[in-house]
């Protein structure tokens, strides 16, 4: 509250009759300072000289001027001040002129009850009060405002934490007009060595250590009194003159119960002290800074972080590499080729290839649902339990397999709302029997390496030749406690090849250079699909090398959405 309004209130009684002006006068001289005028052209002269009033009560019936064309002439100059009519007249005339031409708070009829003219007044002055009021937080919020938008600018183009606790120093000491402006950084309970200095005398901003505190003002030193006070009570502390004659202030930057650093500043002697209007936008602007420093200090936390996860996920990555054989026995008669590329760091995609000692050869490709670290974890259990499986003297049947990998997996799967989709598969070479069971995976494509090199040698369409897509299958694993599906088997005879592939293969996104659906007339880019997969595995050269497949694929993928893998066994 102002000192204006703090003391009584200025009341401009204006009104022709000498009785009526005493009996207004004797109403209120004890609550306001009463100022009497026998005229209109009396009050103007008066509003002239003493300028506003909080309350102006005025007749409206006068000889040189009516009431609310006296009353209409105080709008521009004083727009605060609430105005009273009194009139003996209570026709709609009046009462619309009053209230629309002069801007009338109440209007009160001849003659008035006392009390009840009190009551009127005394709305009138509180409505002063609070108008009042308002218009100097108004004043006061545009000029904080003006000054939030000039410190928010200065901080946001600061793009490190010490930078941005260099530019508060610099900006605030700047914008109050301060000698010396020290930003203490605290760690914990303590400050922190490293301080943040602005000099009116250079206008630099720089950041030194207690050991040079000496050489600086009296602010930079941990000992100084204002610090440590504001440090043990996280309140703003200020002295009038301190020992080195200079107006010093200290203030704690806080955002959430965060002690993130202690703000001191000084003035020389000469200069004027902290007003209470300084400190008022200090607070408000003190409020911005302590919420940048927080946001910066939390933007390094992460970046520390963030740099850990990555040195930690690519430690992940090569052991999931590791995890997937890299190599596998010479195989007479046979040959092995897999990759597997991971859309993240790390993925849910695995491929097993397994070779039993007594002569079956086993080969697999899942592909946990979702990606990262939590799917790499699955992928990672589901590998363990798959080779204990097959390193048994006489491994059960795929589809059993399969139904143990559900047993094993199913709990943790289902409340993780995963799951995995595999093909298994054993072939024999003394039978050139293939069983294979499909928990809800990408249909295996077998084909005659002799009939796609006939259609190449004889020119024919490239329909005239489909692969053989093996589609027994069941559901995924971890979708129901219990995995039944039937196993599926064929011959695979010399010049034949099976392929297992991930749907990160089928569902890459290629453009129309690379062969997708045949009836996919649109010339944007679209899944490849395995129609698409299969025309590209005819344009290959042989020998099928899926190193180069994979490397056709990808060239078309900006972005890499899924895990990719591929498989193959090749009967010579």
């Amino acid at each position: 509250m102002t000192e204006e309004t703090e003391r009584k209130l200025k009341l401009m009684v204006v009104d022709d009759e000498p009785d009526n002006l005493a009996l207004l006068y004797r109403t209120f001289r004890r609550e306001f300072d009463v100022i009497k005028a026998d005229s209109a052209i009396a009050a103007l002269k008066i509003l002239d000289e003493q300028g506003e009033m909080a309350i102006i009560i005025s007749d409206q019936r006068m000889p040189e001027m009516l009431g609310t064309e006296f009353l209409s002439k105080t709008i521009d100059r004083f727009p605060d001040t609430i105005r009273i009519v009194l009139t003996g007249y209570t026709d709609a005339e009046d009462l619309v002129e009053a209230i629309n031409a002069g801007k009338v708070f109440k209007y009160v009829t001849k003659p008035w009850v006392p009390d009840q003219l009190k009551v009127v007044v005394e709305q009138a002055a509180e409505t002063y009060r609070v108008v009042k009021q308002r218009t100097q937080e108004l004043q006061r919020a545009l000029r904080q405002e003006s000054l939030f938008n000039a410190v928010t600018t200065a901080i946001r183009e600061s793009l490190d934490y010490e930078s941005m606790l260099q530019t508060i120093a610099a900006t605030l000491g700047q914008t109050f007009a301060a000698s010396q402006c020290v930003l203490h950084p605290v760690e914990g309970d303590s400050l922190a060595p490293t301080v943040f200095r602005y000099t009116s005398s250079s206008q630099s901003v720089s950041s030194a250590t207690e050991s040079s505190a000496a050489a600086c003002t009296g602010l930079l030193a941990q000992e100084n009194s204002l610090v440590k006070s504001v440090l043990g009570t996280r309140q703003l502390q200020t002295t009038g003159e301190s020992d080195a004659g200079c107006h010093q202030l200290a203030v704690p930057l806080i955002y959430q119960d965060d002690f993130l650093a202690v703000l001191a500043m000084e003035r020389p002697r000469s200069d004027r002290p902290w007003s209470a209007e300084d400190l008022h936008l200090l607070n408000g602007v003190i409020e911005q800074a302590s919420l940048a420093i927080s946001q910066a200090k939390l933007y390094q936390r992460s970046q520390k972080q963030a740099e850990q996860m990555r040195a930690e996920l690519e430690v992940a990555r090569q052991i999931q590499e590791n995890l997937l054989r890299q190599s596998w026995p010479e195989l007479d008669g046979m040959k092995v080729q897999a990759c597997c590329y991971p859309a993240r760091e790390v993925g849910g995609d695995f491929f097993e290839v397994y070779t039993h000692p007594q002569g079956d050869i086993w080969l697999a490709v899942g592909d946990v649902s979702g990606k990262g670290v939590p799917a790499a974890l699955f992928m990672a259990s589901a590998i363990s339990v798959l080779r204990r499986e097959l390193s048994q003297e006489l491994p059960p049947e795929p589809d059993r397999v399969m139904q143990n990998l559900n047993r094993s997996l199913a709990n943790d799967l289902i409340s993780a709302n995963c799951f995995i989709t595999m093909v298994l598969a054993r072939y024999t070479p003394s039978t050139q029997k293939l069983v294979y069971a499909n928990a809800g995976h990408i249909y295996p494509l077998v084909w005659s390496r002799p009939a796609l090199a006939k259609m190449h040698s004889t020119n024919k369409a490239k329909t005239a030749i489909e692969p053989n897509y093996l589609k027994v299958r069941g559901i995924p694993l971890g979708i129901l406690p219990d995995w039944k599906a039937a196993a599926g088997t064929l011959d695979l005879k010399s010049g034949e090849v099976l392929l297992l592939t991930s749907d990160g293969i089928t569902e890459a996104t290629v453009a129309p250079s690379l062969p997708a659906q045949k009836d996919d007339m649109s010339p944007s880019s679209s899944m490849l699909q395995q129609t698409g997969l299969w025309n590209l595995l005819i344009q290959e050269q042989e020998p099928l090398d899926l190193s180069h497949l994979l490397a056709r694929i990808r060239s078309h993928n900006t972005i890499q959405e899924d895990d990719q893998t591929l498989l193959s066994l090749e009967v010579l």
